[in-house]
């Protein structure tokens, strides 16, 4: 059995299901924040979200592919699990990562644009 294939394999069918289910839950979530940021502005809020998607989408497939390569030897079951756990746990860490950077970036604005219509 060749371990490299099924490593490789399992690792991309869970890393893309994790990152277009991350993406969803962003897209659809984020949309509110944006409306708001935007004063209702539900045009603009979507482009910005759907651009949002596009970059989050450009940088977890870009660093999948950066880290699909395996320099080690795969010789076992037991291998390809402590490889798949190393290298998922990446892909977990970077999608939480981004996940709290957009909620940051989104409270950011959104209390910056609260902030401008109690002024104006």
């Amino acid at each position: 059995m060749n371990y490299f294939i099924l490593t490789y394999g399992t690792y991309l069918l869970i890393s893309i299901a994790l990152t277009v289910w991350v993406a969803k839950v962003l897209f659809k979530n984020g949309r509110i924040f944006l409306v708001d940021i935007f004063h209702g502005n539900t045009n603009l809020a979507d482009s910005v979200n759907k651009l949002l998607v596009v970059g989050f989408y450009l940088i977890n497939v870009g660093y999948m592919s950066l880290a699909l390569k395996e320099s080690g030897s795969i010789s076992d079951a037991r291998v390809v699990i402590e490889v798949l756990s190393y290298k998922l746990g990446w892909i977990i860490l970077i999608l939480g990562g981004m996940h709290f950077l957009n909620l940051t970036i989104f409270f950011k604005l959104r209390s910056k644009a609260q902030q401008n219509r109690a002024n104006a």
